[in-house]
């Protein structure tokens, strides 16, 4: 069955369907990562966005029961250059064609992906819809213009009510912003007592819960979409070790008095290369995000920057000159992607030890607590 995706510029691609029949409209963005596309169309950083996959061949390995990063994904459609319909791998229980009907997620192949990601990197993220060929283009650009892109996204896909992963060491509150699983897989490896709470949840609920350290999750959208968590982390900054990733580094330089803005077409892969500064190490780590820090905001904050991105001089990590805060704006716990900056976890732990004894201070950042 034919399908187009029309961007919001009128530029038009023709494909064939996959996934679900219905019409979406959303954000177009693109992931360079050659695999795990099983983790990105569950992240629910993509909240309602049209992903699309430049890697040409994808759903070759299938989609198996252990790689899911949500339950329930909230991706807005999928574009790829080929969709495998015959998938082979020892994991594997269906085919991603089905996978995407089961879980009503449209999707289009068969189209120019090479030529769609050169159009966002030129001119931007913007508005695109998946719809049926029958619809005209002029039909579609008008509903594009009259629909705005949500600002409700980390409501969406934060958990509802507060629940609690056991455990024997640290006491970690979670903020579920849009809460990868692997996040969670990484304090369960070390043992650690996590309780996740919604994204509203304020600073005197979550000290009630008595952390050794409070965890800030990735999550959709703009960070100043959500004031009231940035209200949260301004009064927990002083009190109780903070680690914040992707959404959660962008909350922290808010919440201390810096900015953010938005990207042009934004990090999305699996290849990205980031230096640390105190360490004058290179890794590679995987994002997924459409706004940064701006650095010159930070001029008047406690807020330090630790790492950069190589390719574009962006702001990737920060730490607190005088509180054990510090966070990125990648996903360390890698999935998908390289295994390069895991230990950031064990670090939080460090700090976390360091303030229970009342040995942290700014002068052992560099020390105790280096990445």
């Amino acid at each position: 069955m034919k399908r187009k995706l029309v961007l919001e510029d009128g530029t038009v691609f023709i494909g064939e369907a996959i996934g679900s029949e219905k019409a979406v409209i959303g954000e177009a963005v693109f992931n360079t990562g050659m695999t795990g596309y099983q983790e990105i169309i569950s992240d629910p950083s993509y909240c309602g966005q049209i992903v699309t996959l430049t890697y040409p061949l994808v759903g070759n390995y299938g989609v198996n029961l252990d790689d899911f990063e949500t339950i329930n994904p909230s991706i807005g459609g999928l574009v790829v250059k080929e969709s495998c319909d015959y998938p082979s791998n020892f994991r594997s229980v269906e085919s991603l064609d089905n996978y995407l009907k089961n879980k009503d997620i449209p999707g289009i192949q068969g189209i120019d992906t090479r030529k769609l990601t050169r159009i966002i990197r030129q001119q931007g993220t913007m508005k695109a819809m998946i719809a049926s060929i029958e619809t005209t283009t002029e039909e579609l650009l008008k509903k594009m213009k009259m629909t705005p892109i949500p600002q409700d996204q980390v409501s969406q896909v934060s958990t509802i009510k507060p629940y609690v992963v056991p455990g024997r060491g640290a006491r970690i509150v979670l903020i579920d912003f849009g809460m990868k699983h692997g996040i969670l897989r990484e304090f369960t490896k070390r043992s650690c007592h996590v309780t996740v709470v919604p994204y509203n949840t304020t600073a005197e609920e979550i000290l009630q819960l008595k952390p050794d350290g409070v965890m800030l999750s990735n999550g959709p959208g703009d960070p100043k979409d959500v004031p009231e968590a940035i209200e949260a982390i301004r009064e927990l900054i002083s009190v109780v070790p903070i680690f914040g990733i992707c959404l959660g580094h962008q909350l922290i330089a808010l919440a201390s008095g810096g900015d953010t803005l938005k990207m042009s077409f934004g990090h999305r892969g699996s290849n990205h290369p980031v230096k640390d500064l105190e360490t004058d190490r290179v890794w590679m780590t995987s994002q997924n995000h459409g706004y940064a820090v701006s650095e010159e905001s930070l001029t008047n904050t406690d807020l330090v920057v630790s790492q950069y991105a190589l390719n574009d001089g962006s702001v990737e990590g920060l730490k607190h000159e005088f509180h054990p805060v510090f966070s990125v704006q990648y996903h360390p716990e890698s999935a998908p992607g390289p295994q390069d900056s895991n230990s950031l976890f064990d670090r939080f732990l460090t700090m976390i030890d360091a303030h229970k004894r009342g040995e942290y201070t700014c002068q052992n950042v560099l020390t105790s607590t280096k990445f």
